[in-house]
């Protein structure tokens, strides 16, 4: 007997890519479970599969930088402190990265993908249902985007949750309106300059060298750092939650373009984000 849950839950995480670097992301789980009946004439109950799924998922990859262990890129150094990483690009610049243990998700693969993420969860999650679930399977995928959308990472050193950690992302869609008619150009021309970026806030860099950038703060959680080359960042003046996005694109986009009505609709992942305003 089959038993399956299409779109489960979404997660919102970072990875590290030998090319892109640093990449914000969002996938939704579908999930299946091959299995006998038990008593009740089921497989498993659903309200099982969901809170288990749902939980682990949240804890274990949610808000977390993945970072694949057998990847020849990685230098990994453990300490009762945390967790510090090298990561070596393909053009001989290196990401480093340092904060406590659980803002990172340790996967034993040689890089992140859907398909190596979804096998090594599996392996992960063994045991865990009745012993009426034979196998588990699970699979990620983006969600379907027909317009410019954007992946960025960030981290929000005063939120009481996991946003604060300093490496985590969002695969995101953009809407702009320049006095009520849509912009396709803008959009794309903005998706463009936020490619895989990192986006940083000025009071938590702590030195410019030029071609790298170095950011560091504490949080609830723990101590954070990130160095970064340059060229992957955009520094802002200000936090860079969701609705302070929306207001700087916005802000941005009436400078460039006197006289007309700017909006911005920007999204933080699936289904959720801030709309702001300008005009100048």
């Amino acid at each position: 007997m089959h038993l399956f849950v299409d779109s489960l839950t979404n997660v919102d995480f970072s990875y590290l890519h030998r090319s892109r670097g640093i990449v914000g992301e969002t996938w939704l789980a579908n999930a299946a479970l091959d299995g006998t009946l038990d008593e009740q004439g089921m497989v498993c109950d659903f309200g099982i599969v969901k809170k288990t799924l749902r939980n682990w998922l949240d804890t274990q990859l949610d808000h977390r930088l993945l970072v694949p262990t057998l990847a020849p890129q990685l230098k990994l150094t453990e300490s009762d402190d945390g967790l510090r990483l090298d990561w070596q690009l393909d053009s001989g610049e290196t990401i480093s990265v340092t904060g406590p243990a659980q803002a990172f998700a340790l996967v034993a693969v040689e890089s992140i993908t859907p398909e190596s993420v979804a096998r090594w969860c599996v392996e992960e999650l063994h045991g865990i249902f009745p012993t009426s679930v034979d196998q588990l399977q699970l699979g990620f995928v983006s969600e379907a985007i027909d317009t410019p959308y954007y992946h960025y990472s960030h981290g929000l050193k005063k939120h009481d949750g996991n946003c604060q950690r300093i490496a985590h992302g969002h695969r995101s869609r953009i809407r702009i309106d320049v006095d009520g008619e849509r912009s396709p150009q803008l959009e794309t021309q903005w998706a463009e300059r936020w490619a895989d970026i990192y986006l940083g806030t000025r009071e938590d860099l702590q030195k410019d060298a030029g071609r790298q950038l170095h950011f560091a703060y504490s949080a609830r959680q723990g101590e954070f750092t990130l160095t970064i080359p340059a060229d992957r960042c955009e520094i802002l003046d200000c936090d860079t939650t969701v609705e302070q996005l929306a207001q700087y694109m916005a802000d941005q986009l009436a400078a460039d373009h006197p006289g007309h009505e700017i909006r911005v609709r920007a999204y933080e992942g699936i289904g959720k984000g801030a709309v702001a305003s300008a005009r100048q």
